[in-house]
């Protein structure tokens, strides 16, 4: 014999009902916390530093405002030197790090998925701080390899190999990023080639499509939108990066995060509204590459429809 089932109370969101608070309000009110460290320190400190670098600083007196600090550091040749420099290391390196991880990711998808996905996931936990000392151990002149160069007559002495670190092209600082970056963006593109994706690939088999043209038709299409938000986050992590280019760059010129930082701790605080101005169109950089990302993605799913 069945029992009438008995209600013992109203449940959590009668509960909140009836107290009048809305469930989007308690999971604001939940999430306050973490909203208010974001806004004090990060929105707070950016909009400190563009206040600073428009020329506000009243504990010297500067309370007048000026694009002073950007006209001196878009005027300056270091500037100039700094910005290409960092430039360069962020192409090359996400560029690398995006077509090794999509490499990667094919390769374990075809071979082994288990063992070396682990192997892919562990590297994500690795600080660049700690891949920065490994890569200088590896390539510079008294390195790893350049002592199994001179041991095995590659060349005369260690002091032959090529200067890979600390070097004018930044070849120190693209090859951490690339080590670094590569398994987390083959770890996103492993992610996307779902059983769909294989599906899909196997249609275009039965249809006589060749594997490199199974590739670019298919399974590219398919992988490029999460692999490009991924190569996004890289770029955007590379050009404003401090501790891997000052452990394996140049002091001069160094990338931007470096000059940043190094006319920050100027003594003559005349200097600051410079540091806020390199860091400040560092920011803008970003967030120019993360809307262009956003509309590109926008027309190509207006065309999709």
């Amino acid at each position: 014999m069945s029992h009438p089932v008995v209600s013992t109370g109203p449940t959590t969101r009668q509960h909140a009902v009836r107290r009048g608070v809305p469930e989007r309000l308690r999971a604001l009110l939940l999430l306050s916390p973490a909203l208010l460290v974001v806004g004090v320190f990060f929105v707070g400190g950016v909009v400190q530093a563009v206040l600073q670098s428009l020329g506000r600083q009243p504990f010297l007196g500067e309370n007048d405002w000026s694009f002073d600090a950007y006209r001196a550091t878009l005027a300056d040749p270091a500037f100039r030197a700094s910005l290409i420099l960092t430039l360069r290391v962020v192409v090359v390196s996400t560029g690398l790090a995006t077509v090794l991880g999509v490499a990667v990711a094919l390769l374990v998808r075809r071979h082994a998925r288990g063992p070396l996905t682990t192997l892919l996931q562990s590297t994500l936990a690795v600080p660049h701080l700690v891949g920065a000392l490994c890569i200088g151990l590896l390539l510079s002149p008294s390195g790893f390899l350049s002592r199994l160069g001179a041991g095995v007559g590659a060349v005369d002495g260690q002091q032959d190999f090529p200067v890979l670190t600390n070097d004018a092209f930044g070849w120190g600082i693209i090859a951490e990023y690339t080590w670094k970056e590569a398994p987390f963006i083959a770890v996103v593109a492993l992610a996307s080639l779902t059983p769909h994706v294989r599906d899909l690939e196997g249609a275009a088999r039965v249809l006589g499509a060749g594997r490199w043209r199974r590739f670019t038709s298919v399974t590219l299409p398919l992988i490029a939108p999460p692999v490009a938000a991924a190569s996004v986050l890289v770029a955007s992590f590379a050009a404003a990066s401090y501790e891997v280019p000052r452990l394996l760059g140049q002091s001069f010129p160094a990338t931007l995060p470096v000059v940043a930082l190094q006319r920050y701790q100027d003594t003559d605080l005349l200097v600051r509204p410079q540091a806020m101005a390199v860091a400040t169109i560092i920011a803008v950089s970003s967030l120019v590459l993360v809307a262009a990302y956003l509309s590109l993605v926008s027309r190509l799913s207006r065309r999709s429809l």
